[in-house]
């Protein structure tokens, strides 16, 4: 394997880690809701990464202008684009909200090549298209509200930006101090405090509200999805985003595979079949052919 295929590489594990996490995230759903799964997962994930900081973090990472730029993902990502997803979910309904909210690697590419001046050859562009497509395909199999305004269309839309954006900031980030550790660490401490502040606001008392079986779900969801974001980080530090965020935006399927044959907790539609025959031939194109 040469240097330019490692991103690829770990964009694919990334993508397999953050899948991971979501089932896990999902057994432990069972017994408290949405909110306090991300706080506690996210906590997990912060706790990892400030559990290892004696051995990884270092003095001359604490640069003002690498701070501000982390500091701003882990404000606008998860907590700003979550929201907005969960309001598009609200106003358009799950199918046509994911359908929207799956157009991130677009706006990925898009930001890669007009901001960082990054090259979209033709594989890449091809290969993006058939990713996107085998998304879309995939979440839009069930049915939509049919009674929306058409400012709620901004809603998944302005998630799937931000999360782009913050693929692009943690980037420009890592160009200043490059430690994609570095980098998460800061991402999440700032996620974890902003999701604190907020159960805090509504008076809730997370920490208390789940059992300990889905605690533990949900430590490991923290623990995978930690790994995940250090496999992404590592990816976009030696990748260009058109590139890497692709192929991590495949973390649905691989989502919907483990639900089938490890987790034994979902169906494959034939809607689901044609959408990974689209996608695995994507991934590669762009693996090849950049």
């Amino acid at each position: 394997m040469n240097a330019s295929q490692l991103p690829i590489l770990l964009a694919l594990v990334s993508s397999v880690l953050f899948a991971i996490s979501i089932q896990f995230q999902g057994l432990g759903l069972r017994d408290t809701d949405s909110r306090t799964a991300t706080l506690l997962s996210v906590g997990a994930s912060t706790a990892l990464y400030w559990l290892v900081a004696p051995l990884l973090l270092r003095a001359d990472y604490w640069v003002v202008a690498a701070l501000l730029i982390f500091f701003a993902v882990g404000v606008i990502r998860p907590f700003i684009s979550s929201n907005l997803a969960l309001a598009g979910v609200t106003y358009l309904g799950p199918t046509l909200a994911t359908t929207l909210a799956a157009t991130s690697p677009f706006f990925g590419a898009m930001l890669g090549v007009f901001w960082l001046g990054e090259v979209m050859t033709w594989p890449l562009a091809a290969g993006t298209g058939g990713i996107i497509a085998g998304i879309v395909l995939m979440a839009s199999g069930g049915r939509s509200k049919g009674d929306w305004p058409l400012w709620a269309l901004a809603l998944p839309v302005g998630a799937a930006t931000i999360r782009a954006f913050g693929h692009v900031f943690s980037k420009v980030g890592m160009e200043i101090v490059p430690s994609p550790y570095f980098a998460g660490l800061v991402t999440l401490s700032v996620s974890f405090c902003v999701a604190l502040a907020f159960h805090a606001m509504r008076r809730r008392r997370p920490f208390l509200a789940s059992s300990r079986r889905s605690m533990l779900y949900f430590g490991i969801a923290g623990i995978a999805n930690g790994v995940s974001l250090l496999s992404l980080n590592t990816a976009l530090s030696g990748g260009d985003v058109v590139v890497v965020i692709p192929i991590v935006a495949i973390s649905p399927v691989v989502t919907l595979l483990l639900g089938r044959f490890v987790f034994r907790q979902e169906m494959l539609t034939p809607r689901a079949i044609v959408a990974v025959l689209m996608i695995v031939p994507a991934v590669i194109i762009i693996a090849v052919g950049r």
